[in-house]
């Protein structure tokens, strides 16, 4: 619902493609400046943990945010540095909770917690964007975002009923060059080197695309809140589909292979986006593009983690998500830049076309990866 609400209330107030973009990108740029030390987070102190204390912040962050919208005391700064803070603490969150999924259930069904660990993400993404254009139109975007914060009290309540056997300390990693070993381990090896890469293309040409989605939605297509909410919960089918596919079937699937093919797919998907003007055509190319999207990251998660021992995976899992997310600030910073001037349909088709020549181009870097499992 977050999602939904966030960049809506943005056009409420500004009525700009570019502050759409702003804001996305302010949600998104402390993981390219803090993602690398959420890494030395991860590996130095228990990842429980750190978990608990970045879900504790991010839930009075939009209590918060709540609280200023629903007293008619909201303003653009405020939203900006709501999403700020909320950046701040996924590059905190993002690679704990990477690193804490490998802890729980071990490499060999590592595939299968990845993608249902993006199952649980992506489902919820398929029923709240439809309920948050509901609540939107009956009640404002405060609701959202009141239910958004004290829903963070199952995730603590979940942290907190886990029970663990005592876990070996990790090191006491108190250098500030352990900050850039992840980022040093992954360069020197091609494979991850060119895993990271992809993602990387796919953050600043293809993801931002859900940040340009209410856009697409209420200037190009003139839809409202019910139907915005429509097409996030079609990308997020997509998304859930391709995380149950992986769940059942990830140890079997030629994972190198897979890769190398959804990530040019996914591009393709984003630059349709920009050639269509049905709803009844956009809802399914949406569904294809949630599936790209979690195919690839997904595959390219369990890789890395695949290929890298407990002690850096903290760190290596930043640098994933400095690839992943850290970067989408460029990505979506320029989007509203050629959104307000050109058109957010001319973004989506261009960077999509971008997005899928170079994900042609990288696997050429790494012959071998195509032929990982």
């Amino acid at each position: 619902m977050h999602s939904v609400a966030l960049p809506w209330l943005v056009l409420l107030l500004t009525d700009s493609p570019f502050y759409v973009g702003l804001v996305g990108m302010l949600g998104t740029l402390p993981m390219l400046l803090f993602s690398l030390y959420g890494g030395v987070v991860a590996d130095r102190f228990p990842r429980r943990r750190v978990l608990l204390v970045t879900q504790s912040a991010a839930m009075l962050t939009a209590l918060l945010l709540a609280a200023i919208v629903l007293t008619n005391r909201v303003a653009l700064v405020h939203v900006m540095i709501v999403a700020t803070l909320f950046g701040l603490t996924a590059a905190f969150d993002i690679p704990g909770r990477q690193a804490f999924v490998a802890e729980l259930v071990g490499k060999r069904e590592l595939m299968s917690a990845v993608a249902l660990n993006s199952l649980s993400f992506n489902s919820s993404r398929v029923v709240g964007p439809g309920v948050a254009g509901v609540i939107i139109g009956v009640a404002g975007v405060g609701v959202c975002f009141l239910l958004n914060g004290i829903s963070y009290l199952a995730l603590i309540g979940a942290l907190l009923l886990m029970r663990f056997a005592p876990q070996p300390r990790r090191g006491d990693h108190t250098s500030r060059s352990t900050v850039w070993e992840g980022l040093a381990y992954v360069t020197h090896d091609r494979n991850m080197r060119t895993l990271v890469l992809m993602i990387a293309i796919a953050s600043v040409f293809g993801l931002p695309f859900h940040v340009m989605l209410p856009v697409l939605a209420r200037n190009v297509m003139g839809l409202g809140a019910t139907e915005f909410g429509w097409m996030v919960s079609a990308s997020a089918g997509g998304a859930v589909v391709a995380a149950l596919g992986l769940a059942t079937l990830g140890h079997r699937i030629p994972r190198g292979r897979v890769v190398t093919v959804a990530a040019p797919l996914f591009g393709i998907a984003v630059a349709s986006l920009g050639i269509t003007r049905s709803l009844g055509a956009l809802l399914p190319l949406l569904v294809l593009t949630g599936f790209f999207q979690v195919v690839l990251t997904a595959t390219t998660n369990t890789m890395l983690q695949s290929l890298v021992g407990d002690e850096l995976r903290g760190r290596v899992m930043a640098v994933y998500s400095l690839a992943f997310l850290g970067l989408m600030p460029l990505g979506t910073l320029m989007a509203g830049i050629v959104a307000e001037r050109w058109g957010v349909a001319s973004w989506l088709t261009g960077s999509g076309l971008i997005c899928t020549g170079l994900a042609l181009i990288a696997p050429r870097t790494a012959p071998s990866l195509r032929a990982m499992g």
